[in-house]
């Protein structure tokens, strides 16, 4: 599984197509369409064109939230967060070879989405971001540290998280030092996707 994913930004389907092409034409490998509260024919369109440019650059391509749309355009999976659709209902909608990932801000939360078979969980916000309406407890270093560290502690192996919320490229060594598997960048790639490079570099 790739290390570094984008969440795509824009206020409007030109953008948000704009963005994640610079960010695919600069190779990342991975890209969550997100755009809240999107003119639903818009939002189609947009995922729709999404998946054929991950498609032509061999990348990944995940939808935010919504699974039908998913479905409908046969993306790779979905990203779920807390109040959104169950794990579960989502793996019964898209089949058993699609990721599902799932959002998490505390440890009961990581618990859950392990229990629950989640591919992957995007554990945060590990910083103030501005990119998210009704933004999570801000984790912190420490946040990630004390989570880890719970799950060492009760003899659970350690699930692939990638952290969330406000990341930057100065960030990712301490994260590996944590045990943090990967990032999900939205703010610093979108305004200088050339930075794609680096965070790869770093995260090998």
């Amino acid at each position: 599984m790739e290390k570094l994913q984008y969440i795509s930004q824009g206020y409007t389907r030109e953008e948000q197509e704009a963005n994640i092409r610079k960010a695919l034409d600069n190779d990342v490998k991975w890209i969550q369409v997100r755009w809240k509260n999107a003119p639903e024919r818009d939002f189609i369109k947009l995922c729709e064109i999404s998946k054929t440019l991950c498609s032509d650059h061999h990348a990944v391509c995940i939808i935010n939230d919504h699974v039908r749309i998913a479905k409908d355009i046969d993306a790779d999976g979905v990203h779920v967060g807390l109040n959104d659709m169950s794990v579960e209902t989502a793996r019964h909608i898209l089949g058993e070879d699609k990721i599902i990932g799932g959002t998490a801000n505390t440890f009961q939360n990581v618990l859950q989405r392990m229990v629950k078979s989640c591919d992957y969980i995007g554990l945060g916000p590990l910083r103030f971001t501005t990119t998210k309406e009704q933004l999570s407890p801000v984790l912190g270093f420490r946040g990630y540290q004390n989570i880890v560290q719970e799950l060492h502690d009760k003899s659970l192996a350690i699930p692939k998280i990638f952290a969330i919320g406000g990341v930057i490229l100065n960030d990712i060594e301490l994260l590996q030092q944590i045990g943090i598997y990967g990032v999900a960048v939205s703010g610093q790639i979108t305004e200088q996707p050339s930075i794609i490079t680096k965070f790869k570099t770093a995260l090998q």
